[in-house]
């Protein structure tokens, strides 16, 4: 019986092609790297431009989760800020469609992932939020079909504002560089949340010094016209705001007007 005879391979062609195929691998990892960079990039100039266009707030914090959502390859991402006063988290802005996340109770600080971040100060990766013990809404994550979860603090400084989230619906274990690009994207979000509350704060003061201009000019016309001390004036403006429900300066403009009518007549 004739024996076969195997024909030898060249050791040389067999590392050669071991080598191209190395390259041509560690080539197409290259490109995937440079498209994801390029893609975070791009999110992340398109959100600094937004926050310095004059956009309402409520519409560049909807463009920041459209946007971290589709650079993320998340099934819903979203923003909560926090509620100093009560100690909480709220959700403001999500892209998902979903009524029962977007209504979602909030949560106190330290309560579920999003508020152990708050408390923490750091990001937390969870790699299935449906075993998590902890997770305070397992049964919509189910429903919604969520599975891994990084979640990462807006930071202004040392001082936390809020919290912005990433679902995916697999399994997945987030990479640092992950982390990373969207803890810019919640530092760029909580520029956006502070520009709004300082832009409401200067608002709110114009008005307060507005209303209490009203009601010097009113408290005036009666010490003026009723011969009243300035803290007969003040009382008479403060318990006419109480009986009639409204506040003191609609009592001022009301005094105003009838004496500017009067002095017309």
């Amino acid at each position: 019986m004739a024996k076969t005879v195997r024909k030898r391979v060249p050791v040389k062609n067999s590392r050669d092609a071991k080598t191209a195929k190395a390259s041509s691998a560690g080539i197409d990892k290259l490109r995937r790297i440079i498209v994801e960079k390029e893609r975070e990039i791009k999110t992340l100039t398109e959100i600094s431009k937004s926050i310095v266009s004059g956009q309402y707030t409520e519409d560049i914090l909807q463009m920041v989760v459209t946007l971290t959502a589709q650079m993320m390859g998340s099934k819903i991402c979203s923003i909560m800020v926090l509620d100093e006063k009560k100690d909480e988290l709220k959700i403001i802005a999500t892209q998902s469609l979903s009524s029962e996340y977007k209504n979602k109770p909030p949560l106190k600080v330290g309560q579920s992932i999003s508020g152990r971040v708050v408390e923490k100060k750091k990001p937390i990766a969870v790699f299935d939020v449906t075993k998590e013990p902890g997770y305070m809404y397992p049964d919509i994550a189910k429903k919604e079909g969520l599975c891994s979860m990084l979640a990462v603090p807006m930071m202004l400084k040392d001082r936390v504002i809020g919290v912005i989230n990433s679902y995916t619906t697999r399994p997945h274990k987030y990479r640092e560089s992950e982390m990373k690009v969207l803890q810019a994207v919640a530092n760029q979000a909580a520029v956006a949340i502070e520009n709004r509350k300082l832009m409401e704060d200067a608002i709110n003061a114009r008005q307060a010094l507005e209303d209490r201009k009203l009601i010097e000019r009113a408290k005036g016309i009666l010490m003026k016209e009723r011969s009243m001390t300035e803290e007969q004036a003040y009382g008479a403006i403060r318990r006419k705001s109480m009986d009639t429900c409204k506040p003191m300066k609609d009592v001022a403009e009301a005094i105003i007007i009838a004496f500017d009518t009067k002095s017309t007549l």
